[in-house]
């Protein structure tokens, strides 16, 4: 059991495991201890973390706790067409592309995606730093990537290689390129949770360590 104070508030996660390289593990693949908000859609399948859209839940994933400097790390398996996204130093409350960020996590092969702005297509920091693509695996097979936040700096390590390596300071200083407003983008902390689009998406082997 790990314990601690954070502004008041006490947070508990039950049983938490950790590696040789601090990484403390957030999903025990038993259950959503640690996390809060959308326990209905979210539910635990084979020891995998599965998200389905039709159970009529609203809402995201988040974890009960928040963090600042991390370095976050999951895998993930997409279906056909497939869209949902990492909210990071989010609120619990709002839209986490706007008033957190959002990593977007995509079927960049679907038919439909074709068209998308740079900024929408998986990795990418939502309306802010366009991924790389092409490293992603054929759709049905599992994906690792980690996320590596420290202060303006934000990089997404997708299969082995770096799609996003940016600074959303300077990304943003002459504006975001959805021309929208960000105020998430000052948030130096918050929690981190997968957002539901109305896509079956599938998660494990989730772990972090704070910077």
């Amino acid at each position: 059991m790990v314990t601690g104070l954070l502004l008041g508030f006490q947070w508990t996660i039950v049983n938490a495991q950790s590696d040789s390289e601090g990484f403390l593990e957030l999903f025990n693949g038993k259950d959503l201890s640690g996390w809060v908000g959308n326990k209905t859609d979210y539910v635990v399948e084979d020891g995998v973390l599965v998200i389905r859209p039709d159970r009529g839940g609203q809402g995201n994933l988040f974890t009960e706790k928040e963090y600042e400097d991390f370095h976050f790390k999951f895998d993930f398996q997409l279906t056909p067409g497939a869209n949902n996204g990492l909210g990071i130093r989010a609120p619990l409350k709002g839209d986490a592309a706007y008033v957190g960020m959002e990593l977007q996590i995509l079927d960049n092969t679907a038919e439909k995606y074709a068209n998308l702005h740079e900024y929408q297509y998986h990795g990418s920091v939502y309306g802010v730093i366009a991924a790389k693509r092409g490293f992603l695996k054929p759709v049905g097979e599992w994906n690792s990537e980690e996320v590596i936040v420290k202060g303006n700096k934000v990089k997404v390590i997708l299969n082995g290689h770096t799609i996003v390596n940016g600074d959303i300071k300077k990304a943003s200083k002459n504006g975001t390129k959805d021309g929208k407003d960000h105020p998430g983008l000052l948030r130096e902390k918050g929690h981190i949770g997968f957002l539901g689009h109305g896509s079956v998406v599938k998660f494990k082997n989730i772990w972090i360590k704070e910077l």
